[in-house]
């Protein structure tokens, strides 16, 4: 029998990592550490509650069916941005929101592939992106990384085939927290235009950049609607990951594209979070640029913090965004070790075997962290846990 779309992919690593902690209790002087999601796991701004609160009390609209492609205030408000953030001419005509930015990436893949159409992706990857290639009949074609966690141009040339059709990136990177140059963005750009290909890139993390100013200059290119997709989130910004709000910058006729799989899938985004992601837009960017502080003084606390486990054995091999991506010293599989993690030091983390093809031997060495919900101290205890573990053999 064949398989279902759905057999035809693995278990989310985020299920199947919150089945190990299910119903386990962990010592009161050692409890549980998660550090698997890249969530934050506190609410919104009480002003944005309440601001979300007035909306569903006073404004009907947001009970009812709306455009398929979004809000136009939130389009407007998003396409000004962008164009202040990377000194474009984007127009609101240009931007879909989503039901989050997992959506988002699926809709663009469906606008842009058939079945055994080809996407190049970048490993380790985003777990969700290769799920969704997967249930899609889309083959990935995997790109591995270099030392410095920074896909090849080069390597990437040599995968395009007549039957390629995007090749997606993630600047910052989930899940190595690597922050892409610009150079880097310009010559895939470069790439995917010589090939005739779309140049996919999730930027989920902007926001929490420890660069200033615009990554790249993409949206400048001639043409760069014909070539180029930019993916966004609401949620990491605003703390709106239960209302489901991301976006998408792409050409009206990919759009158009685009609006047919939304209009199948959900009819329209979440009508109370784009109430909320323009209200954020409008007035959270100050407290937004205190987000950002906070989340670059955790990246330093783990750099500062590292060489606690360095002197057992332990690489960090990339770092940024809410997330270091590390290689343990140890004998065994990294998807053992996580396991024995959660045992003996009550800390989750994802190990890379979830973030690479099955025979890269890689992510057998490697574990993600993600330390959105960590403070100095909880990145101490981390450090600590660590540096006291000792692998089962």
């Amino acid at each position: 029998m064949q398989q279902s779309r759905t057999q035809s992919t693995f278990v989310s690593p985020i299920v199947e990592s919150s089945n190990w902690i299910r119903g386990r209790d962990f010592p009161v002087e050692q409890p549980l550490l998660n550090l698997s999601q890249a969530a934050p796991t506190d609410p919104p701004p009480a002003a944005l509650r309440d601001a979300m609160a007035s909306a569903a009390l006073q404004d009907d609209s947001v009970h009812l069916y709306g455009a398929v492609l979004g809000r136009s205030e939130l389009r407007d408000a998003l396409a000004v941005q962008t164009c202040v953030h990377y000194d474009a001419d984007v127009t609101s005509n240009e931007i879909g929101i989503t039901s989050g930015c997992n959506q988002a990436f699926a809709a663009t893949i469906a606008s842009l592939c058939g079945e055994g159409d080809e996407v190049i992706l970048p490993t380790p990857w985003y777990f969700n992106h290769k799920m969704y290639l997967d249930m899609a009949g889309v083959k990935t074609i995997p790109l591995p990384v270099g030392a410095q966690m920074m896909p090849s141009v080069t390597e990437a040339a040599t995968k395009i085939t007549s039957r390629t059709r995007a090749i997606v990136l993630i600047t910052p990177n989930n899940p190595c927290g690597v922050e892409y140059p610009e150079g880097l963005l310009k010559a895939f750009y470069d790439l995917a235009v010589a090939h005739n290909l779309v140049l996919i890139v999730d930027e989920t993390y902007r926001d929490f950049d420890s660069r200033t100013g615009a990554p790249h200059q993409l949206f400048s290119e001639p043409n760069w609607e014909k070539h180029f997709v930019q993916l966004y989130s609401f949620s990491k910004a605003y703390r709106l990951t239960g209302h489901r709000v991301g976006a998408i910058i792409a050409g009206q006729d990919r759009l158009a594209e685009i609006e047919k799989f939304l209009d199948t899938m959900t009819i329209c985004p979440n009508q109370l979070g784009q109430v909320a992601a323009h209200w954020g837009i409008k007035h959270l960017q100050d407290w937004l640029a205190g987000e950002r502080d906070e989340i670059l003084r955790r990246r330093q606390a783990i750099a500062d913090g590292f060489g606690q486990i360095a002197q057992k054995g332990w690489k960090l091999l990339g770092l940024g965004a809410y997330f270091a991506y590390v290689e343990h010293p140890y004998t065994q599989s990294s998807t053992v070790l996580a396991r024995q993690f959660v045992e003996q030091s009550s800390l989750l983390m994802l190990p890379g075997t979830m973030f690479c093809p099955a025979d890269d031997p890689a992510g057998a060495r490697q574990f993600r962290i993600a330390f959105a919900n960590a403070d100095s101290a909880g990145i101490a205890q981390l450090f600590d846990r660590i540096a006291a573990f000792t692998p089962e053999k």
